[in-house]
């Protein structure tokens, strides 16, 4: 009789954890949808300061730190106002800026203040339209969430 009890109760103890541990273990795998939406809507931000001609206003989407780092073709150029002035030389009349898209944006929480998005960038000019890859990672911050890694790369 003695073995019985202990066996239901070892039997008991195992469903209790289980479902004391599982919620929890849901909850960190999935996105909350407001850090996956607040993403979105810097990411919506960026292209519509962009699509102003704001350069500034698109660079609001980096956390403005010496540690931001943006990788795209044979360079990387860490620091907030090093990306900022990197943009401006590149993209320095309306022109050459065209019009941007983001597409296919796929968002992965790997901590509640820690995201990696991958995505399609476009760029709609008169005489071309260059394109690629990004993976962004995104902290959050008190100014809310910020690219702090940008690798771009063109198609």
């Amino acid at each position: 009789m003695r073995k019985s009890i202990s066996l239901i109760s070892v039997v008991l103890l195992i469903e209790i954890a289980a479902l004391v541990t599982t919620p929890r273990t849901l909850a960190q795998s999935k996105p909350k949808p407001t850090s996956e939406a607040a993403i979105r809507a810097v990411l919506d931000a960026q292209a519509a300061a962009w699509n102003r001609g704001d350069v500034e206003g698109y660079m609001n989407g980096y956390d403005r730190s010496p540690n931001t780092e943006f990788v795209g073709a044979d360079s990387i150029t860490r620091g907030w106002q090093d990306v900022l002035d990197r943009y401006k030389k590149k993209y320095d009349t309306r022109e050459k800026m065209g019009t941007l898209t983001f597409s296919d944006i796929e968002i992965t929480m790997l901590s509640r203040d820690t995201a990696l998005v991958l995505g399609r960038w476009r760029l709609k000019r008169a005489s071309d339209e260059p394109h690629g890859t990004f993976t962004l990672l995104f902290r959050k911050r008190k100014a809310g969430w910020r690219i702090v890694h940008d690798h771009s790369s063109s198609a």
